[in-house]
């Protein structure tokens, strides 16, 4: 991959934000809070599940500089209207890369989302989001030029998988060939923890990707194309170390 450590590269954490002094946590560059069309500077996490997902992708790049966007307050729930607030103020800080571990399942929304992807593809920001949720398309993830994730409960945490297909394309009348990207849904194990009582699932699939896309990116020449060619490039690299 392009780095083993993330080195260089910029990439902002859209959730509930993150408790930086957790021991998972190496270390946050700033962030900010968003509820609606307002921000705010206090992005500390209440509800822990921003700190496992920035914990599941510090694990595998652990010297990106990070950035914690808290979009979920009182509960995992937010509106779109703040998700895609979230997504502009990522793009306007130059990251590189944005991990967004939740969706919409709302067909009628992705005409709101094509703009804001073209927008992050002009400014050489890629976005890592979950293809799908209970089996219905989940946007962004499922729209081109995103990295949409599933899971697989068996694939090891080190490791990932992909399918070529041609599937629904949201924006389009005809079926677009696309990549599908999949790993483990779990977080980063807790001592004393069984995996079964930890958090896991999609945001955590989305999580583990994001970590191998922080290793794949050329902070030079941040395109769909040149990830996911880095990203194939490296699936072989492990299924033959």
């Amino acid at each position: 991959m392009t780095s083993q450590t993330g080195k260089g590269v910029r990439v902002a954490v859209i959730d509930s934000g993150v408790n930086a002094n957790h021991p998972h946590i190496y270390s946050i560059a700033g962030g900010v809070a968003i509820a609606g069309d307002t921000e705010e500077p206090f992005y500390i996490d209440t509800l822990g599940h921003g700190t496992a997902v920035m914990a599941a992708i510090q694990e595998k790049a652990p010297d990106a500089e990070y950035l914690a966007v808290r979009v979920f307050h009182n509960a995992l729930r937010t509106s779109v209207e703040s998700l895609l607030h979230a997504i502009e103020w990522s793009i306007a800080q130059r990251a590189h890369v944005i991990n967004l571990s939740l969706g919409t399942v709302n067909p009628a929304h992705a005409d709101r989302f094509v703009p804001l992807i073209q927008r992050a593809a002009e400014h050489g920001t890629i976005l890592v989001s979950a293809l799908e949720a209970n089996g219905v398309p989940a946007l962004p993830g499922s729209l081109p030029g995103v990295i949409g994730v599933n899971l697989d409960w068996d694939c090891p945490r080190e490791s990932f998988r992909f399918n070529q297909t041609s599937r629904f394309n949201q924006t389009a009348t005809a079926s677009a060939t696309a990549i599908e990207w999949y790993t483990s849904g779990y977080p980063r194990d807790l001592p004393n923890v069984p995996r079964a009582r930890n958090l896991n699932g999609i945001s955590f699939a989305v999580a583990n990707m994001t970590g191998f896309v922080i290793r794949a990116v050329d902070p030079e020449n941040v395109t769909h194309a040149s990830v996911c060619s880095a990203l194939t490039s490296a699936y072989q690299t492990l299924q033959n170390p």
